[in-house]
């Protein structure tokens, strides 16, 4: 049952890489800002999916500290980026790629 256990979490991690490659793809290949933000924001869900997953399979405790950590600040990194954003997008005046 163990193995078995093992399976599946390292399949989990297997999918969630495959879907942070995609996540990154459309963070460089998005055809709008919004589009990019939003990968960013998923890339770092995806990222603190992972180190949970790695918190059960390897019995560390303190890597959920560092997951919450990294979701504070992820938080706090998306909020400037789209700070930034709206900023930008006011300054030249687009109404067709505002979020």
């Amino acid at each position: 049952m163990e193995k078995l256990y093992d399976l599946a979490m390292t399949i989990s991690l297997i999918a969630a890489g495959v879907m942070l490659f995609a996540c990154l793809f459309r963070a460089v290949k998005g055809p709008s800002t919004a589009d990019r933000l939003i990968s960013v924001n998923m890339t770092g869900t995806v990222i603190i999916a992972m180190i949970l997953i790695l918190t059960i399979m390897l019995e560390e405790g303190y890597l959920a500290d560092i997951a919450l950590i990294y979701a504070l600040l992820s938080f706090l990194a998306v909020m400037v980026l789209v700070r930034i954003f709206i900023a930008l997008s006011r300054a030249r005046g687009d109404k067709n790629d505002r979020a």
